[in-house]
């Protein structure tokens, strides 16, 4: 009898599991989450690099409309598609990965439209220095996977920032001080 009368309550208020579902940690999937930057180069062309080592998590909360991210990049596994660039863009000119082997992004601050993120505010750390960003999101879905039938979450993010921000000015402006950062990442989750 109890029960029927707080299945009622339920109901009559509008009140679903959804309100009472706990937020889900989702882990970064290594062969599918990788950030990828753009610059301007000599005026020439917009080149694009990538990191190719990116791990962490992303915990989401649809319910409350809340979410955080706690995302690391090894900036030693930088991919320029030249070898002799990738040692350029390491050395301390640029990323000083001697000194700084990672760059991080934090957030406890994920906007939603709806169901649904659409902007995660935080903290990038390059080369040392914290700055407030904030990633728009392009593209978000959670789902099944179809090959492994693990719950899985996949988004699409980019921001923009001045890279003489971060001390990294070498050349600038001839090579442009814009830099888009771009991340793709899937997640699957943590059990």
């Amino acid at each position: 009898m109890k029960s029927k009368l707080l299945i009622a309550l339920f109901t009559t208020f509008g009140l679903t599991g959804a309100v009472f579902a706990a937020p889900t940690t989702y882990t970064t999937d290594a062969n599918h989450t990788f950030a990828q930057f753009e610059y301007n180069h000599l005026g020439f062309s917009n080149q694009t690099s990538r990191f190719n080592t990116v791990n962490g998590t992303v915990t989401l909360d649809p319910a409350a409309k809340k979410g955080s991210a706690d995302i690391t990049i090894d900036t030693k596994s930088i991919d320029t598609g030249s070898t002799i660039f990738n040692s350029h863009i390491q050395s301390e000119d640029f990323l000083s990965t001697t000194q700084f082997p990672t760059a991080t992004f934090q957030s406890n601050d994920m906007i939603f439209k709806g169901d649904k993120p659409v902007a995660l505010k935080g903290v990038l750390t390059l080369k040392g220095v914290s700055k407030p960003v904030t990633l728009k999101i392009t593209n978000f879905d959670c789902k099944k996977h179809p090959m492994t039938g693990v719950e899985y979450c996949g988004a699409n993010a980019e921001t923009k920032v001045k890279r003489t921000e971060f001390n990294m000015g070498k050349y600038a402006p001839n090579v442009g001080d814009d830099v888009t950062i771009m991340i793709a990442i899937e997640a699957a989750k943590k059990e």
